[in-house]
């Protein structure tokens, strides 16, 4: 009896030494994993910046630049460090890694805010150049960048206990408190009954050990780490394992909207022409609404979208569908592009058969982008900008084909599309062309926008496309079952009121009433 009793000693010993180890490696199987993720995340800061030191060009490490270095970046580059702006010819940054928006902030060298984070004569690090370039003098580095502060203050939060570690220590406290009781009952009981004071400790300590709870850790550990198993088999990382039960008591989730309930690609969502609203295709499969491509009208609006346009793919992504391809430039000519893709095959061999020979970029002041193109024997001038400076140069409007005077009627019907699509919380654009006699433009002739020798005005109205960031297909029913497990779904974002409104309608964060 004896000897089986030591075995059986024995034997739950060892269980329990297993328990502990089996625990301990699912632990820190997790936590490694994890930590290796996050470790593969330092892969996405940008790896060579172009430095200019003593005269020479030279290419270095991000983490090598100091204050006080030269850096020079181009459209589809990503800033190096902060840096203050010297040079610049039609630079854009997209700040949305650093603000969560999308759309395009022009960068010059001139400080146009006393904010460091409002002025035009910075870009921070971690930002992507989406056009232009330009040469900078970097002003901070590493952990002193915006980027760096905002780390450094992320990783400085405390960390307070979790629900699930508040509920252990309470449930230690109770076990630890009857245990206590209960080994000092039995002591003082066995020492009235006339047991050994020796007898009686073991009592006490027998009793303390018994109300251990041995399996609560392995079973804790198993079930948090089976969940966190589950959770990433659908993306979701878990670098502490405590966090899933956090999670088992959510009652409101605060998401941003560019890039999380949203694609974070603007995308072409209607076009009006010749008196209608078309709605377009916004869905990330193509698989929506279709449109007459045949139409007189939309194959000049089109011809306008893609060459007025300064957007291009990158190379090498003939295989890659167009909508998830890369683009170098702004965000709305991206889209604009991607569509003209979609639509029409093969836009740069397009583009190339009406050789560009003049143009004037887009800037705050005129807000219109015009180019010249060479165009059967003859130029063609197309122009887009925002709707109402487009239509104060136009006396005509085309319908069906038919070139007829912009008269009141047509403005009107001009202005009730505007309103319509701008109340959705599309970027609206309006799209105007005029082609240019060739006996007054001959091929070879010297456009100059200085001296204006060519029309701006009394030239022809296309349309209009409305563009915005479309949202995931995904979320509208990741938003129903949040509502219906009880949990409150809150959008924050920095964008106009009217475009917060159309995403929050569309995904379901707030009804229709």
């Amino acid at each position: 009896y004896r000897d089986w009793s030591c075995l059986l000693q024995l034997f739950l010993g060892i269980v329990l030494a297993v328990v502990v180890v089996v625990t301990a490696i699912f632990s820190y199987y997790q936590e490694n994993k994890s930590s290796r993720i996050m470790e593969s995340f330092k892969k996405m800061v940008p790896q060579v910046a172009t430095v200019v030191r003593d005269g020479e060009k030279l290419s270095l490490r991000a983490e090598e630049l100091v204050v006080g270095d030269i850096v020079e970046v181009k459209g589809g580059d990503r800033i190096p460090a902060d840096i203050r702006i010297v040079e610049a010819s039609s630079f854009k940054v997209d700040n949305s890694s650093l603000t969560g928006e999308s759309e395009p902030q022009s960068r010059t060298p001139d400080c146009t805010n006393e904010n460091p984070l409002e002025t035009k004569n910075l870009a921070f690090f971690s930002t992507n150049a989406v056009e232009g370039t330009a040469r900078g003098l970097v002003v901070a580095c590493g952990d002193h960048t915006a980027m760096g502060r905002i780390a450094g203050l992320v990783s400085s939060l405390e960390a307070g206990d979790t629900p699930i570690a508040k509920e252990l220590h309470h449930f230690i406290k109770i076990i630890t408190g009857v245990a206590v009781f209960l080994g000092v009952v039995f002591f003082i009981i066995a020492f009235i009954l006339g047991y050994h004071w020796l007898d009686a400790v073991v009592f006490l300590i027998g009793i303390i050990v018994a109300n251990v709870p041995e399996g609560l850790l392995a079973t804790v550990t198993v079930c948090l780490t089976l969940t966190a198993k589950r959770m990433a088999s659908k993306n979701c990382l878990v670098k502490n394992l405590e966090a899933v039960e956090t999670l088992g008591s959510t009652s409101t989730i605060c998401s941003d909207k560019t890039g999380t309930l949203t694609q974070n690609r603007m995308t072409v969502a209607h076009m009006w022409f010749d008196n209608q609203i078309i709605e377009s295709d916004t869905t990330e499969d193509q698989s929506g609404i279709q449109y007459d491509k045949t139409s007189p009208t939309f194959k000049a609006l089109a011809r306008i979208a893609y060459l007025c346009n300064r957007a291009v793919f990158k190379q090498n992504q003939e295989n890659i569908p167009v909508l998830k391809r890369e683009v170098i430039g702004d965000a709305s000519e991206a889209a604009l592009l991607k569509c003209m893709e979609l639509a029409l095959g093969d836009v740069k061999s397009l583009q190339l058969k009406s050789k560009k020979v003049y143009e004037v970029p887009f800037n705050s002041s005129n807000k219109y982008q015009l180019s010249i193109h060479e165009w059967e024997g003859s130029h063609i001038l197309v122009m887009k900008g925002a709707p109402e400076r487009i239509l104060e140069r136009c006396s005509t409007i085309t319908l069906s084909g038919k070139d007829v005077p912009l008269d009141e009627e047509k403005k009107e019907a001009f202005n009730e599309a505007y309103l319509e699509l701008g109340g959705m919380g599309e970027r609206v654009l309006g799209f105007c062309d005029a082609v240019l006699p060739s006996d007054k433009y001959p091929i070879g002739y010297k456009f100059d926008a200085d001296v204006e020798n060519f029309p701006i005005k009394d030239l022809r109205f296309v349309g209009l496309i409305s563009m915005i960031d479309p949202p995931r297909a995904a979320v509208p029913d990741a938003v129903a079952k949040c509502r219906s497990a009880g949990i409150k779904v809150i959008m924050v974002t920095g964008d106009h009121p009217i475009t917060a409104k159309a995403i929050a309608k569309s995904v379901g964060i707030i009804s229709e009433g």
